[in-house]
């Protein structure tokens, strides 16, 4: 069962900055894209970020293109997702999976997901 925690959010001030980590286990990370998504209420969950196995290639959504930046580290089954200049449409919980394409991989779950509060 692959288990994924997501840390790192907060509430920062509009054009504040803040770091998400998403650690995955029960997986064999290195095998797999991963995807940064967000959600909130009344919206479906979108992708704002995805990485390849390898790191070689990255998607952005338009939305935080310029802004955010995401990175991996396979030896610590980590994937980051570097968010500058934050938006208070940027408010969300964010969630990490594990992605083959742009499908969900090993798991259909998710994890808790961690809270993102831009304050305007």
């Amino acid at each position: 069962q692959v288990q994924l925690v997501e840390s790192g959010g907060g509430l920062v001030q509009a054009g504040g900055t803040l770091r998400l980590s998403c650690t995955a286990s029960g997986s064999t990370f290195s095998n797999y894209a991963v995807g940064w998504f967000r959600q909130t209420p009344g919206k479906e969950r979108e992708l704002v970020a995805r990485i390849s196995d390898a790191a070689f290639r990255t998607y952005y959504a338009d939305s935080v293109r310029g802004r955010f930046t995401i990175s991996r580290d396979n030896a610590k089954s980590t994937v980051y997702l570097q968010m500058n200049n934050l938006r208070p449409e940027d408010t969300a919980v964010y969630y990490c999976n594990l992605l083959n394409g742009y499908r969900l991989g090993p798991s259909q779950y998710w994890g808790q997901g961690t809270q993102v509060t831009v304050s305007s």
